[in-house]
């Protein structure tokens, strides 16, 4: 079993940056990817980043390329995720997940993660 703890929403205004952090405790030897997804009102859960926890290689939603970094620190079994240029457009609740490794594996289909956060509510003013 593992727990994640996403920490770090809030609110900025545009332009402004925002770093959003999970705390991972648990089972973690499976962990294969750790993501964050975000989902807005009406809308189903969106792709973000994603980062493998071994070899930390890292995946992004065209939407983000080039502003949101994901990274991770093994030491405090830590993901985080900086986000810069921020945009009306990414006010959501961010979700931090986890996916075992297992035959069918996929950085950024969420019904292939095995393990959600509480979310973590992030809201970009204009």
């Amino acid at each position: 079993q593992v727990q994640l703890v996403e920490s770090g929403g809030g609110l900025v205004q545009a332009g402004g940056s925002l770093r959003v952090s999970c705390a991972v405790s648990g089972r973690t030897f499976g962990t294969y990817y750790m993501g964050w997804f975000r989902r807005t009102p009406g809308k189903e859960r969106e792709f973000v980043a994603a980062i493998t926890w071994s070899s930390s290689l890292t995946y992004y939603a065209d939407s983000v390329k080039g502003r949101f970094t994901i990274s991770k620190d093994n030491a405090k079994n830590t993901v985080y995720l900086q986000m810069n240029s921020l945009k009306p457009e990414d006010t959501a609740v961010y979700y931090c997940a986890d996916q075992n490794k297992k035959p069918a594996i996929s950085a950024r289909n969420p019904t292939l993660y095995d393990y959600w956060g509480q979310g973590t509510q992030v809201t970009v003013s204009s």
